[in-house]
C-alpha cells in the first residue's frame, strides 16, 4: 500500500526490474545519477547498468513497493520494497533522489 502517488521514474525502476528490461531501467537514472547500495558506490548510467548486472535484473531480482513517502527534501521519496530473487532477499527503505523527471540519487541502506 503506497501513501502517496508513484512517480514515474520510480514506477519505471520497478516495473523495468520486473520484467527484466535492462535499458528501461537505466533509463529511469540521469547520465550522471549516484547509486549507493549499503556502502557500495556506482557513479553514472555505466555505474547503474554494472550494479544492475550484479545486485539486481542480474540475480532475478523482483520488487513489491509497501509503502513510499517523501523524503526529508524536496523531490526525494523513500520508497519501501520487498525484494526477492536470487541474490538479496528482504523488505527495506530505498531513498530516491529526482531531478527532471528521472532518478538522479538512489541510496539503499539497512
Amino acid at each position: 500500500m503506497t501513501t502517496i502517488e508513484i512517480p514515474a521514474a520510480i514506477q519505471t525502476f520497478i516495473e523495468a526490474t520486473n520484467r527484466g528490461d535492462a535499458e528501461a531501467f537505466a533509463a529511469a537514472f540521469t547520465h550522471d545519477a549516484d547509486l549507493n547500495d549499503w556502502g557500495r558506490a556506482y557513479r553514472g548510467r555505466d555505474g547503474v547498468r554494472a550494479w544492475d548486472r550484479t545486485d539486481n535484473i542480474g540475480v532475478q531480482a523482483h520488487f513489491d513497493l509497501d509503502t513510499i513517502e517523501p523524503g526529508s527534501s524536496s523531490h526525494t521519496y523513500v520508497a519501501t520494497l520487498t525484494v526477492t530473487g536470487n541474490g538479496h532477499n528482504g523488505t527495506g527503505p530505498m531513498t530516491f533522489g529526482l531531478r527532471d523527471g528521472l532518478i538522479a540519487s538512489l541510496r539503499i541502506t539497512p
